[in-house]
């Protein structure tokens, strides 16, 4: 993957928080690509689903294992407009993913409202674990990303 081809996507994953939120889930998106294709995406409704691990990245990891009928993702990146949870990137990790690349950091403010389960660091977390992901934070859209998150506050008064 070349750069534009990131930022490409990345916009794509801000493009499914939005969808997300139009769907009455938590403004974060997320899709996995391999060779440049898009297999999956993924929207966070776990709160409609009544599932906890509905988040964005799982649900575009879980759907891309079910199309490609393997639990193998070796080569693939994960795209996701908000920094993978440690449960998210847990699952990058079990499911052979080779890259992450997200557009937001998480902040403290998000971590006291609750959207994290956490200060825990991923690129830690990764460089403790045997097999190493590639983790990529692109800034490029960070404030885009983080729009999509405020505007979601203010309609859900938070």
């Amino acid at each position: 993957m070349n750069m534009e081809d990131d930022k490409k996507f990345l916009l794509l994953a801000i493009e499914q928080a939005k969808k997300s939120v139009k769907e009455g889930g938590f403004p974060a998106g997320a899709l996995l690509v391999k060779n440049s294709e898009i297999i999956s995406e993924g929207i966070s409704i776990g709160n409609k689903l009544h599932d906890p691990t509905s988040h964005a990245e799982t649900v575009s990891i879980r759907n891309a294992c079910q199309k490609l009928e393997t639990s193998d993702l070796k080569g693939a990146t994960l795209y996701g407009s908000l920094q993978p949870c440690t449960m998210c990137f847990s699952v990058a990790n079990w499911a052979g993913i080779s890259r992450v690349v997200y557009a937001a950091r998480k902040t403290e403010d998000m971590v006291i409202k609750g959207y994290y389960e956490g200060k825990t660091n991923i690129n830690v977390v990764n460089d403790d674990n045997k097999r190493k992901i590639e983790i990529l934070f692109m800034p490029d859209y960070e404030q885009e990303s983080l729009l999509v998150v405020k505007d979601w506050e203010v309609a859900n008064g938070i």
